[in-house]
């Protein structure tokens, strides 16, 4: 199968060793757009055509896109710009070398204790935040690094608190697992824990009255916990503006999703809720899918539940080699014909809404990017050995109790006085 596109009504073939990507038609727009992409930390050098960021470009997605239960699926076709499309492949690259760099760190032992990367599913955070705004709740699992990035944590923030520094999201004290930011509720270490609270973040925007909703992420090892069912079930009854999205990357901890599951269609496990199963190695068609569903809750209509159909290429976390429940072979053909990023890079370059050289000059301006970003989190220092730290946080400032009781009662802390209560 051939892809094929329009620019300037000049006819380009597109290979079909990247079947999974979208067929794209781009024209110059007749009047002014704005991009609405999200703001990046690289910049890299502007395109020498005359294509501008803010020309429309018409996106036709394959019918293998999306798959629906109970509920007609997103349009295959859709209008975005040059400049958002760009965007996501530099937000994209910056989350690989991110990832990369934890990698590093992690073997150079400046990383301890748990770490779960996301390469091979940079595609998800990138495309849920291009589709959501910033009012919208997001919460995670322990895979957590790119969409802290993605919710306007700087890189530096992120690898600060892998490594257990001040500066860190967390102020050093949560780690990998437990990354927050403004609109990102974590990074949490309890499989399937943070549903039910993504679920609470839904009702606390319907009870505000708030146009907006939450993105509930999961994974298919979390997908048979009872609490998560539990979540469904409340959901559907208060029709709350949640969406459930289970990021099926096949195998869970290590064990392969069709020895966990009696069934592996999770886009339909919400039985009563709607289902989308989604192209999770296609940003684009994450985009559709995840602005499909935020409109579907805020118009009223409650819970959606998507499944987007991914891969990790490495283990389950930085001590799981990854290739004992897999070949390397399997990893190597996912890398080579359906990863995220070099298939919107041969689109970017094939439709000529980008250079060879451009593209390069992206890469190298995320690589140069995340080696300063390194080196400014590895100069931070660690947090101040006091036991005052462990009572930050725990409260917002102005909503404290009184006192908050310690291991002991010498140990309990006063918040007016900003000291232990029953000490000098």
């Amino acid at each position: 199968m051939l892809l094929s596109a329009t620019r300037n009504s000049h006819k380009v073939a597109i290979p079909s060793t990247v079947r999974l990507m979208s067929t794209i038609n781009m024209r110059r727009s007749m009047a002014t757009a704005t991009s609405n992409g999200t703001s990046s930390s690289t910049k890299a050098t502007p395109s020498e055509d005359n294509i501008s960021g803010d020309d429309v470009v018409t996106i036709n997605l394959p019918k293998e896109s999306f798959e629906g239960y109970m509920v007609e699926p997103p349009s295959l076709s859709y209008k975005t710009t040059k400049g958002e499309l760009l965007q996501m492949y530099k937000d994209m690259v910056i989350i690989r070398r991110m990832e990369m760099a934890c990698d590093a760190l992690y073997k150079a032992k400046k990383i301890r204790g748990f770490c779960h990367l996301s390469v091979g599913q940079e595609a998800i955070a990138v495309g849920i935040e291009n589709a959501i705004t910033k009012m919208d709740s997001v919460i995670t699992s322990y895979r957590c690094h790119g969409f802290t990035y993605m919710r306007g944590a700087p890189v530096k923030s992120v690898l600060a608190e892998l490594m257990g520094r001040r500066a860190g999201v967390s102020h050093g004290k949560g780690g990998s697992m437990h990354l927050y930011t403004s609109g990102f509720y974590g990074g949490n270490g309890i499989v399937g824990g943070q549903v039910p609270l993504g679920t609470g973040l839904a009702f606390a925007h319907q009870y505000k009255n708030e146009d907006a909703c939450s993105f509930t992420l999961y994974g298919d090892g979390a997908s048979n916990q009872g609490q998560v069912f539990e979540s469904f079930n409340m959901a559907k009854l208060w029709n709350l503006p949640v969406v459930f999205c289970c990021e099926n990357n096949r195998y869970g901890m290590g064990t392969a999703a069709s020895r966990s599951s009696a069934t592996t269609e999770y886009y339909k496990r919400g039985q009563y809720i709607p289902g989308i199963k989604v192209n999770g190695m296609d940003v684009l068609s994450i985009y559709q899918a995840s602005k499909f569903a935020k409109d579907w809750c805020v118009s009223g209509k409650g819970p959606l539940l998507l499944e987007y159909e991914t891969y990790r290429y490495g283990g389950h976390s930085m001590s799981d080699p990854g290739t004992t429940y897999r070949t390397r072979e399997e990893i190597q053909n996912m890398r080579s014909k359906n990863d995220p990023i070099a298939g919107l890079k041969m689109h970017l370059i094939d439709l000529g809404i980008a250079t060879e050289a451009e593209v390069k000059a992206y890469d190298k301006s995320a690589r140069k990017h995340v080696d300063e970003q390194v080196e400014l989190a590895d100069a931070c220092a660690p947090p101040e050995a006091k036991l005052s730290i462990l009572f930050e946080d725990v409260y917002v400032k102005g909503s404290e109790t009184p006192t908050l009781r310690g291991r002991i009662s010498e140990d309990t802390w006063d918040f007016q006085k900003g000291g232990f209560a029953n000490r000098d």
